[in-house]
């Protein structure tokens, strides 16, 4: 449930340990490259964890699109089948009060913090109208942060593919976008049914506004 990085892991399991879906099932699958670098996880009741390998493919030169090749493996594989929902994470984040099942829904989007009062003309949205991330100006109404995305296995795997596509159509015509932006398409198109206030994913370099009662997670540092 969370992307390569593997230096911030062990502060990021054991926050998520004590504070994620406290009292159910939970799976934590980590995606890394090499497992040499696996710091020791010690997990509480109903929190169990399985390592996933990332492939790579010469031609593949993103690292988001890396992994999400592999998710998209993983979860048609398993995850599907052992899962009811499942949340993609990036690991430079820590969790600091209870994030529960208020959380889930089919589809799961997070607001992101620095646009939260921000005017939709200014949202970072892909404005190139040669890139399958293109949103028009005076178009959308949220933007969305990469470092939380959940929802039904099915509703996951259904983004993972018009990223795919998106990614490889852009590819064709000389161009790269960002995950940010290909997420934020997608969202833009197929709303959300879930939306997660910026308490859930919020950078301590800002101070909170009065709208923000507790900080559910805080981020580390730029993500991948």
């Amino acid at each position: 449930m969370d992307r390569f990085v593997d230096q911030y892991l062990q502060q990021f399991i054991q926050s998520a340990n004590k504070h994620f879906m406290s009292g159910y099932n939970v799976i934590f699958y980590i995606l890394m490259d090499d497992f040499s670098k696996l710091p020791p996880i010690e997990l509480g009741a109903l929190r169990t964890f399985k390592l996933c390998i990332v492939f790579r493919r010469h031609e593949w030169k993103d690292l988001n699109y890396i992994y999400m090749r592999n998710l998209h493996m993983y979860v048609l594989e398993h995850i599907q089948h052992e899962a009811d929902f499942l949340f993609s994470m990036t690991v430079n984040q820590i969790f600091r009060s209870d994030f529960g099942v208020e959380a889930l829904g089919k589809s799961v989007a997070q607001l992101h913090g620095w646009w939260y009062f921000g005017h939709a003309k200014n949202f970072p949205y892909e404005r190139s109208p040669n890139s399958a991330a293109f949103i028009p100006f005076g178009e959308g109404d949220f933007y969305y942060r990469g470092a939380i995305f959940g929802g039904t296995p099915y509703e996951v795997l259904a983004f993972i593919e018009e990223h795919k596509k998106g990614v490889q159509n852009d590819a064709r015509r000389g161009f790269k976008s960002t995950y940010e932006r290909y997420l934020n398409k997608y969202l833009f198109i197929n709303k959300p049914t879930k939306l997660l206030s910026p308490e859930y994913s919020w950078d301590p370099n800002f101070r909170p506004p009065p709208q923000i009662k507790r900080v559910k997670i805080e981020c580390q540092s730029k993500s991948i």
